[in-house]
């Protein structure tokens, strides 16, 4: 997992794992949550990865589109 940059200093997301067709968020005190393409879908996972190498966006992203369309909790 790598360590999500947080530039906001606002976020709840602390670190995140890329993966070829998913990503791997893990929250402040709430777990790991697997997100991919077949759940939320190819076009949020891939927004999310942006945001997460960014640093900057990811929580709110997931809080307004996402929401709770992760594919399971780890």
């Amino acid at each position: 997992m790598e360590r999500y940059k947080n530039f906001s200093g606002k976020s709840g997301v602390r670190a995140y794992q890329i993966r070829e067709h998913s990503i791997v968020i893990e929250f402040e005190g709430n777990g790991k949550y697997l997100y991919n393409y077949d759940r939320p879908g190819r076009e949020h996972v891939e927004e999310m990865k942006r945001l997460a190498a960014g640093g900057l966006g990811l929580s709110t992203y997931i809080s307004r589109n996402v929401k709770n369309k992760y594919l399971r909790k780890l």
